[in-house]
């Protein structure tokens, strides 16, 4: 319906526009004069006040100068458009125009309402920035299915050119097989859009251009456009996590088997070889017990021992790769002292112990083993003769507890910082063991979050022990 009325004037018009938040023009019909201007549109142009009274619109809008000459479209009652207008000092400006007919007494008007467009256009190029800048894959689809927007890391990711999919419907990223039915599950998301995450626990792949499926997890929702609804979906490809995965599961499958075989096919035998020598040496006569074979008896008992021993720290090393899930409240203080009684350090030993640490819910258990090993390894490697001192340290770093354990012993020798947490690696021949009890501390670490590290004490001049045990759970780790 249009504007028309008698009554209108031209001052009145002026006084009911003075203070409306965006321009506003009024035109005539015939040849396109400025009839009125208000004070927001003379600003948004660089114009003094009434300075553009009586000129033509093509200085201003040349863009809407042909809608408002021309005929006017059957029943519109409004024309809306973007285009440039004309700034005094020569530039451009984005604005966005609307206009109606409008009868002013006998004279046959439009009246153009105009709205700067610089600051959305300018949020449009930042979010595209943005955008482009995430380093997933980013896309935006339509109601019909298909895609309207892109961004270069989801390009990269399906092997396509920058703007290659745009118009495409989604089916062409999906494998052949997943095809049947999405597109109805695609409109039932549309009609009850909420963020959604596909993918996580369970395997969902996308198509490459090249025709090869990979791993992705998919989060999922909706936007309101000038476009109209649009769906949102940022793709991450998992593949080096699944392939770490994969490979993950297989190293602790192969150790479980090895496990197995330890635990039942290789602890029987020895025991059996025990067994027999028992009753090798009980049917002996006494006169064929010489010293020597007395003591080969006894060294047969002694590795037959040991063997068991290494088989037990084997397990002991399996075991330590299973997060322990039940939690409580630990104190380090108390966590500590506990450790040191556990790992029997000598008497004649100095532990220093101090904590700037408060009670947090962990996993008590692995870390109560690890400082045990670490205490205890400080007193076996420690070398001299009699006594020693061990520095035990708990202090907050964020959401980390930092536990560390120090001592004046020998130290670690230049360059072996990695390699003493190997299996089976034995820094000093002279100590018993089997070089198994660093690499059980720091699986057990790693499979709870944390991680461990060896440098010269700086204080105490020998080893010195760092544990960052999580203070705080993370959600990865929870939902495991």
């Amino acid at each position: 319906m249009s504007h028309e009325s008698q009554e209108l004037t031209l001052d009145g018009l002026a006084q009911a526009w003075q203070g409306a938040p965006l321009g506003v023009l009024l035109i005539a019909r015939g040849d396109a004069r400025l009839l009125y201007a208000n004070p927001q549109v003379e600003r948004m142009l660089g114009y003094e006040r009434g300075a553009l009274s009586g000129l033509t619109l093509d200085l201003l809008l040349p863009q809407a100068t042909s809608l408002v000459l021309g005929d006017w479209p059957p029943a519109a009652d409004t024309l809306r458009r973007e285009v440039l207008a004309m700034h005094r000092g020569g530039q451009a400006v984005p604005v966005e125009v609307s206009l109606s007919p409008l009868r002013l007494g006998a004279q046959a008007c439009v009246l153009a309402f105009v709205s700067d467009r610089t600051a959305s256009l300018r949020l449009h190029r930042q979010m595209d920035g943005i955008i482009a800048a995430m380093p997933q894959g980013l896309m935006l689809v339509d109601e019909a299915g298909l895609i309207r927007q892109t961004n270069p890391a989801l390009e990269a990711q399906f092997g396509y050119a920058p703007g290659a999919l745009l118009g495409q419907p989604l089916e062409t990223l999906l494998p052949e097989r997943l095809r049947k039915g999405h597109a109805q599950l695609f409109a039932g998301f549309l009609s009850a859009p909420q963020l959604r995450q596909m993918g996580s626990g369970r395997d969902l792949t996308a198509l490459h251009r090249s025709g090869v499926e990979f791993p992705v997890e998919v989060a999922l929702n909706s936007v309101e456009t000038e476009l109209g609804r649009l769906a949102l979906a940022v793709i991450s490809d998992i593949t080096p996590r699944k392939s770490a995965e994969d490979a993950l599961r297989q190293t602790n499958a192969q150790l479980e088997e090895f496990t197995y075989v330890a635990s039942h096919d290789l602890r029987s035998p020895l025991r059996g070889i025990g067994d027999l020598l028992s009753w090798i040496h009980e049917d002996l006569p006494p006169e064929a017990l010489t010293p020597s074979v007395v003591q080969n008896f006894e060294r047969a008992r002694v590795r037959i021992e040991r063997c068991e021993r290494m088989i037990e720290d084997l397990l002991d090393y399996a075991r330590a790769g299973q997060r322990e899930k039940r939690t409580a409240l630990l104190d380090p203080r108390a966590a500590i002292e506990e450790a040191c009684l556990t790992a029997n350090v000598p008497s004649d030993f100095q532990v220093e112990i101090l904590v700037d640490s408060q009670p947090f819910r962990t996993s008590v258990t692995p870390l109560a083993l690890a400082l045990r090993n670490l205490i205890g390894n400080a007193v076996k490697h420690h070398g001299g003769s009699g006594g020693g001192r061990i520095r035990v340290r708990a202090q907050d770093a964020g959401r980390f507890a930092v536990f560390t354990v120090e001592d004046d012993g020998q130290g670690v020798p230049a360059g072996a910082q990695e390699r003493i947490f190997k299996l089976f690696h034995r820094a000093n021949g002279q100590v018993e063991g089997h070089g198994v009890g660093l690499a059980v501390t720091r699986r057990l670490v790693h499979a709870h979050g944390g991680s461990i590290v060896v440098q010269p004490s700086a204080d105490l001049g020998g080893a010195c022990f760092r544990i960052h045990w999580p203070r705080v759970a993370m959600k990865e780790v929870d939902d495991e």
